[in-house]
């Protein structure tokens, strides 16, 4: 006899890239995890298709079949068409790819594909610590700052994708310079890139030419390197900033603020939460749940599960 039927969720990183067979109760039965350039530089196409057939054939091997395949890419994506119009640099290999398109062709298996946080929030709202909730915002904090929005029982992609940029969420009048060009963006003091070179100029330091590297600055601030406390301070003052001001703006039940940064945040808690009250309608503050979460890749994969499930239903609807 046949299993109950299963999904395929893909979190696709710069440097990681993690799939998991998911019931669409949200539990986690099988994971599979590697570099996203296993095999060398522009391999990344080449890694995907294998965690797919890894899993479809872990998948048959427990006599599951397979209801959908979610994958959450890095960039701005068109859902409809199923490609990544704009990536990131390490990525270059996936971009105007028509990847749903080509997994379905290949499997045989619905395919679905958006950005990576709005399948990370996806999956918080449908599994995670937003269940049950109408509203939830995620801002996921890496070497970049993502954001993601669900807004009355629905994702809220914008108009042209970019719905949930809150990186470039501004938080500081003629403040730093930003990647976009912008300045005083949240990203430029909460994202890895804007920590690690807040960091390098106020020291004297320039890149190497490595990869920022925001843990080195935690550790320094955890060992008492006074330039390193306030980096962060900045960066806990910016967060509480965009913390009160969606909270102001779009009233969610639920925040959840999680990505590789937030380990290192996670000490301050309770000051960011406090300062984020500073900012915010008293009447709004105490209403909205916001959790600080570092991030679990195992744990990511549900959110291409619920990808699946959301745009199934969503074009169930539309049809």
């Amino acid at each position: 006899m046949t299993s109950p039927d299963v999904l395929i969720g893909v979190d696709v990183g710069g440097s990681a890239m993690s799939g998991g067979l998911v019931t669409p109760g949200g539990d986690i039965l099988s994971v599979v995890q590697t570099g996203t350039h296993y095999e060398g530089p522009g391999t990344a196409l080449d890694t995907l298709l294998r965690i797919v057939d890894t899993l479809v054939f872990r998948a048959g091997e427990r006599g599951q079949s397979i209801a959908g395949i979610g994958i959450g890419l890095p960039g701005i994506v068109d859902v409809d068409t199923g490609m990544l119009q704009k990536g990131i640099e390490r990525l270059t290999e996936l971009t105007e790819v028509p990847l749903a398109h080509r997994l379905e062709t290949k499997t045989g298996i619905p395919t679905f594909v958006d950005n990576d946080v709005n399948a990370l929030a996806l999956g918080e709202w449908r599994f995670g610590l937003g269940r049950g909730a109408s509203s939830l915002v995620v801002l996921a904090l890496g070497t970049g700052l993502g954001g993601a929005i669900v807004l009355d029982g629905r994702l809220h992609r914008g108009r042209r994708g970019f719905g949930g940029e809150f990186g470039h969420f501004p938080v500081s009048f003629d403040g730093r310079l930003c990647v976009c060009g912008a300045r005083g963006c949240l990203g430029a003091y909460a994202a890895g890139y804007g920590i690690a070179a807040e960091w390098q100029r106020r020291t004297g330091q320039r890149d190497s030419g490595s990869a920022p590297d925001a843990e080195a600055v935690f550790r320094a601030a955890g060992n008492g390197n006074a330039t390193a406390r306030e980096v962060i301070e900045d960066t806990r003052r910016a967060l509480s900033a965009a913390l009160g001001g969606i909270v102001n703006a779009l009233d969610p039940d639920v925040i959840v603020v999680t990505g590789g940064i937030v380990k290192g945040l996670v000490p301050w808690q309770d000051e960011i939460l406090c300062q984020a009250g500073e900012h915010t309608l008293a009447a709004l503050f105490g209403s909205t749940r916001i959790h600080l979460v570092p991030i679990d890749k195992s744990q990511t994969v549900r959110g291409g599960a619920a990808l699946v499930l959301y745009e199934q239903a969503r074009r169930a609807e539309r049809a």
